[in-house]
């Protein structure tokens, strides 16, 4: 039996994986959180087989999770399951250690597939996806057609999305562990590198930005 630990901040649609998961004879359900604090405390005390997160979290984000698990030699598989843009975030989680990244859009048919894969030891994307991934190994450069938010380094995205959920800086200095001052530097690389005038406008932009996926 494979126990699955669900990381996601939104009740009722933990429910609704929770149900399709336990179904399946070989699945099984182990615990669920919606933050990252309750996630790592969880993954020591329930060692799952996989953990299936989201990006979107009651405390932190899903990239700053994958990345505490892995710096904590932990190989359990990963499987980011989002309603974030796949070409905005795929190469991002691949990068930060997860096995696998999945649409929520598309997960009422995909998700048990993606977790049996991922437990396989193999990587889970779209074939689309996939090959984009792999040309951009190859090329070592991001897809011309990504989003202008593919410019932006893995914290500047963290402290992005924060900023889209409403978050002041005082608040995404505490959930990412960072100084006030290093999280106003990562606002101006944003402006910066998004052609943006102003920390309102930024602000605006952010949460259009969230509201739009």
């Amino acid at each position: 039996m494979n126990r699955i630990l669900l990381i996601d901040d939104h009740p009722v649609y933990r429910r609704g994986m929770a149900s399709l998961i336990e179904v399946e004879a070989d699945l099984q359900l182990c615990g669920e959180a919606e933050s990252v604090s309750e996630a790592q405390r969880l993954v020591h005390e329930l060692k799952p087989d996989v953990l299936v997160v989201d990006l979107n979290l009651g405390e932190g984000c899903g990239l700053q999770l994958i990345k505490s698990v892995r710096a904590q030699d932990i190989h359990t598989p990963i499987l980011v399951i989002s309603m974030y843009e796949e070409n905005l975030f795929a190469e991002r989680v691949i990068r930060a250690g997860a096995n696998g990244y999945i649409n929520k859009a598309e997960a009422v048919t995909n998700i048990v597939p993606a977790i049996r894969q991922v437990l396989k030891g193999k990587l889970y994307l779209s074939t689309v996806m996939a090959e984009q991934l792999l040309r951009s190994q190859l090329q070592g450069q991001s897809d011309v057609n990504s989003p202008c938010e593919s410019r932006l380094s893995d914290r500047e995205m963290e402290v992005y999305m924060m900023l889209g959920q409403g978050y002041a800086t005082k608040r995404i200095a505490v959930e990412l562990h960072l100084s006030t001052k290093t999280v106003d530097s990562h606002k101006e690389h944003i402006k910066e590198k998004l052609c943006i005038a102003d920390n309102n406008s930024l602000i605006r932009h952010a949460m259009a930005w969230v509201m739009e996926i």
